[in-house]
């Protein structure tokens, strides 16, 4: 178990790390200007993209999860979308 929490760790410190590189670019500032926060859109493309797999999450850590995926597939895109 203390090995999952340190690869969790590590992965959200590379994504945070990630995300701060990314935090300036032209997606982002959409993003913002639109909702005001890039974590808001990770958390609804998350419940999106969830809900069109079928996939349902229940309590608080489901919902973290959720919200980390529909954050990475922002970031995906964002990425695609600069180097356009």
């Amino acid at each position: 178990m203390k090995i999952v929490g340190i690869a969790l760790v590590v992965l959200g410190i590379g994504l945070a790390i990630w995300g701060y590189q990314l935090s300036g670019s032209v997606g982002s500032q959409i993003t913002q200007a639109v909702t005001g926060s890039d974590t808001v859109v990770g958390a609804v493309l998350g419940g999106f993209v969830f809900g069109l797999l079928g996939i349902t999450t229940g309590g608080f850590l489901g919902s973290i999860v959720m919200a980390t995926i529909g954050a990475v597939i922002l970031l995906f895109i964002i990425g695609l979308v600069k180097k356009a």
